[in-house]
């Protein structure tokens, strides 16, 4: 969760007056210090390759200045162009304080009639667009072919804690850039967040287990307006079993199972087991394939988490991946992960949406 100091906190419960304000970059250079927005709503959502969506609405004409995308430089044009979105809560006696929210990349803007509406994606777009021209066999270990991988599009900020270990001679990728990053994270094990400042930040895949936020529809600072509840079999596995190679050219396979929780297997659920696989060439030894078949598995578990939809008085330092504590008529003080996220960033737009996966 984006840092905000007690006093913003306190102020978000009750009326408040929010602030935006965009700036445009392109090749690091400042186009506009100050785009006017009439309306401006963020998505993100795990479940996309690209979680990140922004749209802006914007005047066409303000003060004689055109926000019409006429030109190839223009600060709304799409040929490299960046926003930069800082959020400010007034915390009392004419004072805001701001923070940043994120940097998108200009997708598409188009003006019709007075506005123009502005579509913008996270920076991980530039790595999914920027696939292989030809195959990419990686040398060195796992954190420098991440880099490889992603700089200079997008800087990478990896955790001292992560074991850099060497990447097999064998390994290969035909194509998918993005698609290399997220088997490499898998296999190292790892996960990864863009940061508000548009780093990638890589740090070891472990469950959180304390709340960011509470959340609760009762009491004096209740900020849930609604909440519903869902439960699916969709794309739900309580096995996964991890492959690799190791250096005499014969398989290794790791397999973990999910025993307690209530799809666990040999349970109601499923007495046999239904199993995810994921196979890599990055995986060269027992312990390697043991704790991918185990990083895979708890992902998976939460992305199968009782899902709740959350409307809520809008959070501005929420973010995918934070957890949160649900407390309703319902569930008392319940772990979940926010899976997805709608954020409105003008004071009109309306209530916060969050879909929320418990981790228990």
């Amino acid at each position: 969760m984006i840092h905000l100091s007690d006093t913003a906190q306190s102020v978000l419960t009750r009326s408040h007056k929010r602030r935006v304000m965009v700036e445009s970059w392109r090749g690091g250079k400042l186009l506009a210090a100050s785009v006017p927005v009439d309306t401006a709503t963020e998505e993100v959502d795990r479940s996309r390759r690209v979680p990140q969506r922004l749209t802006l609405t914007v005047p066409r004409r303000v003060q004689g200045v055109s926000w019409a995308p006429t030109t190839d430089t223009h600060p709304l044009a799409a040929n490299g162009q960046w926003l930069r979105v800082q959020l400010g809560i007034e915390v009392g006696n004419g004072i805001t304080e701001w923070f940043q929210r994120g940097w998108f990349v200009i997708h598409s803007s188009n003006a019709d009639g007075d506005t123009v509406t502005v579509e913008a994606v996270g920076l991980l777009h530039l790595i999914d667009e920027a696939r292989f021209v030809t195959p990419f066999q990686p040398t060195g270990t796992f954190s420098t072919t991440l880099r490889q991988l992603l700089e200079p599009a997008m800087t990478v900020i990896i955790d001292g804690a992560l074991n850099d270990r060497a990447v097999p001679a064998s390994m290969n990728w035909e194509e998918d850039r993005l698609g290399a990053v997220g088997e490499l994270l898998d296999a190292w094990p790892a996960a990864s967040r863009v940061t508000e400042h548009g780093f990638l930040h890589v740090y070891p895949a472990t469950t959180p287990t304390t709340a960011d936020l509470n959340l609760s529809d009762t009491g004096p600072d209740a900020t849930i307006i609604r909440s519903t509840g869902g439960s699916t079999r969709e794309n739900v596995f309580n096995t996964v079993v991890a492959r690799g190679t190791n250096s005499d050219g014969a398989q290794v396979q790791g397999v973990a199972y999910d025993t307690t929780g209530p799809k666990a297997i040999g349970g109601p659920f499923n007495p046999l087991p239904v199993p995810f696989y994921f196979p890599s060439p990055l995986l060269t030894t027992i312990d390697q394939v043991n704790q991918a078949a185990q990083t895979v598995l708890d992902r998976k578990r939460q992305e199968a988490g009782r899902e709740f939809q959350v409307e809520m008085v809008p959070h501005p330092g929420l973010q995918d991946g934070d957890t949160v504590s649900i407390t309703t008529d319902e569930v008392s003080g319940l772990l979940c992960t926010v899976q997805a996220l709608t954020l409105p960033y003008t004071a009109d737009g309306g209530s916060q949406l969050l879909t929320v996966r418990s981790l228990t």
